[in-house]
C-alpha cells in the first residue's frame, strides 16, 4: 500500500486492531494529560516517572502469581507496587532529611532494578506465556486487546469523574496547600486521592508506552498546556487534547511504519506539541519573549534619542536645531545599528524630521523628550525622598525606570511627590504645561 491508501485505511477505522490502538491511546492521552496538570502544579513532575518505574516489579509479581499475561491482574500488580513506591517517597520525604528529588530518584532506581530482576527471572523460566511481558518497559500499544481497551476506558472514566467531582478541592490543594489547611479541607485525604489517580493513570498507560516513557505522557501535555493559559480549567482541557492528539498521531505514524513502536512515537508527537508551545505560545513563548526583548531595547534607544536631543535643546534654548548623525552618536552610547534604527523609527513615527544627514525634533518629539526627562527626574526625587538614597546614587535606577512608567503611574507619582519643580540635582522638571509655548 502507498502512503494515501494507508492513511485512508487508518482514519476510516476499518481495521479492528487500529480502532483498539486509537481508542486506547486517546483514552490514555486524555486521562494522563488531565491528571498530569495536578502533579505539574504541585511541582511533583518526577512523581509520574518514579511511579511508572515502581510499577514494573508489580507486573512481574502479578505474572508469577497468575501465570498468564492478563491485563487486569497485571494492572492490579502494577498499581500495588506503584502505590508502595508512592508511600515510600512520602515516607522518605516526611521522616528523613533526604529531599524530595533524591527520594524520587531512590525509589525509581530501586523499584526499576527489582522489576528488571523479576522480569529476567521470568524470561529465563522457560514459560511460553511470558512472551511480550518485556514490552511493559517500552510499551506495545499495537498489542492492546479489546478487553484492555474496555478496562482502560472504565479506569479513565472513573478517574475523570473523580477529577470533575472534586475539582474545586483539588485546585485549592494544588495551588495553596497552606490555605487549604486553613479553610478546613482534608488535605491529606485529597492528596491521597490525587496520588491514587496518578498511580492508576501510570499503570493503565504501561501497556501503551511502557514504564520508561509514561512520565512523558503524564507531564509533557501539562507543561505544554501551561504555556498557553493561566486558568486551570483551560489547562486541563488543553492537556487532555494534547494527550489525545499525541495518542492519535503517534498511532498513525506507527501504522505507517509498523517496524517502529507506537509508544515512543506517541511521546515524540507530544514532545513536538510541547516544542511548538514553548516556542510560539503568545504569552510565554520563547519567540514572543525574544520579540518583546528587542521591542523593549528599541524603545529604550528611542527614549534615549529624544531625551538626548531634548536636553541639548534645553542647554542651547533651541529644541528645533538640526544635528548631524555624527554629533547625535556622541550624545549617548549608541551602537551604529541602534542609532540608525532608532533615527529611522522616530522619523517614521513623526518625532524627528530629517534633512540630508541631519535630524531635529518635531513638536511631538519635544513632548516625548520632555516626558522621558520628567520621568527620570521624578523617579530620582522619589528615591531620594522616600528611600533616602543619596542623590549621586539614584541616576542608574532612574535610567531603568523611566522606560516602563505608564501615564497612570506618572500621574500618581507626580501627585505623591506634590509636583516637585526640581530634581535632587536642582535640574528643572519639565511638565507638559511648560511646553505650550515651545
Amino acid at each position: 500500500m502507498d502512503f494515501w491508501e494507508l492513511t485512508v485505511r487508518f482514519f476510516s477505522l476499518a481495521d479492528a486492531n487500529v480502532r483498539q490502538v486509537i481508542a486506547g491511546s486517546i483514552l490514555l492521552g486524555g486521562a494522563a494529560g488531565a491528571l498530569g496538570c495536578f502533579a505539574y502544579l504541585q511541582r511533583r513532575s518526577l512523581l509520574g516517572d518514579a511511579l511508572a518505574h515502581a510499577a514494573l516489579p508489580g507486573v512481574g509479581l502479578a505474572f508469577l502469581i497468575v501465570g498468564q499475561k492478563e491485563f487486569v491482574p497485571l494492572l492490579l500488580g502494577a498499581t500495588a507496587t506503584a502505590w508502595l513506591g508512592a508511600l515510600s517517597i512520602n515516607a522518605i520525604d516526611r521522616y528523613t532529611k533526604i529531599k524530595l528529588d533524591a527520594a524520587l530518584g531512590i525509589v525509581l532506581t530501586v523499584f526499576f532494578g527489582l522489576g528488571i530482576v523479576i522480569l529476567t527471572h521470568i524470561q529465563k523460566s522457560g514459560s511460553g506465556s511470558q512472551a511480550g511481558l518485556g514490552s511493559f518497559i517500552f510499551g506495545q500499544a499495537a498489542a492492546m486487546s479489546r478487553q484492555d481497551v474496555v478496562a482502560l476506558a472504565v479506569v479513565t472514566v472513573c478517574m475523570l469523574s473523580v477529577v470533575t467531582i472534586g475539582y474545586r478541592h483539588f485546585k485549592l490543594v494544588s495551588f495553596d496547600t497552606g490555605f487549604a489547611f486553613a479553610v478546613g479541607l482534608p488535605v491529606g485525604r485529597l492528596q491521597f486521592i490525587l496520588t491514587t489517580m496518578i498511580v492508576l493513570a501510570v499503570t493503565v498507560g504501561l501497556q501503551a508506552v511502557g514504564v520508561v516513557l509514561m512520565a512523558a505522557m503524564l507531564i509533557t501535555p501539562a507543561a505544554a498546556a501551561r504555556q498557553w493559559t493561566d486558568r486551570l480549567p483551560r489547562m486541563l482541557m488543553l492537556a487532555s487534547i494534547f494527550g489525545m492528539l499525541a495518542g492519535l498521531f503517534g498511532s498513525y505514524i506507527s501504522f505507517l511504519k509498523p517496524s517502529l513502536p507506537t509508544g515512543p512515537w506517541i511521546v515524540i508527537v507530544v514532545s513536538g506539541i510541547f516544542a511548538v508551545s514553548i516556542l510560539f505560545s503568545p504569552r510565554r513563548g520563547v519567540l514572543i519573549r525574544i520579540l518583546r526583548h528587542y521591542q523593549h531595547r528599541g524603545k529604550i534607544t528611542r527614549d534615549h534619542l529624544v531625551k538626548s536631543l531634548y536636553r541639548v535643546g534645553m542647554e542651547r534654548e533651541n529644541w528645533y536645531a538640526y544635528y548631524p548623525v555624527s554629533e547625535i552618536a556622541h550624545m549617548w552610547s549608541f551602537t551604529p545599528t541602534e542609532l540608525r534604527s532608532g533615527l529611522s523609527q522616530l522619523t517614521a513615527q513623526g518625532f524627528l524630521e530629517r534633512e540630508v544627514d541631519m535630524y531635529r525634533l518635531t513638536q511631538n518629539g519635544v513632548s516625548a523628550g520632555a516626558r522621558v526627562t520628567r520621568l527620570h527626574r521624578l523617579w530620582e526625587v522619589y528615591l531620594t525622598r522616600y528611600l533616602e538614597l543619596p542623590g549621586d546614587h539614584v541616576h542608574r535606577d532612574a535610567e531603568d525606570m523611566e522606560h516602563i512608567i505608564t501615564p497612570e503611574m506618572e500621574e500618581q507619582l507626580s501627585q505623591m511627590l506634590d509636583h516637585p519643580v526640581f530634581d535632587p540635582h536642582l535640574q528643572p522638571i519639565p511638565y507638559p504645561t511648560e511646553q505650550k509655548g515651545v
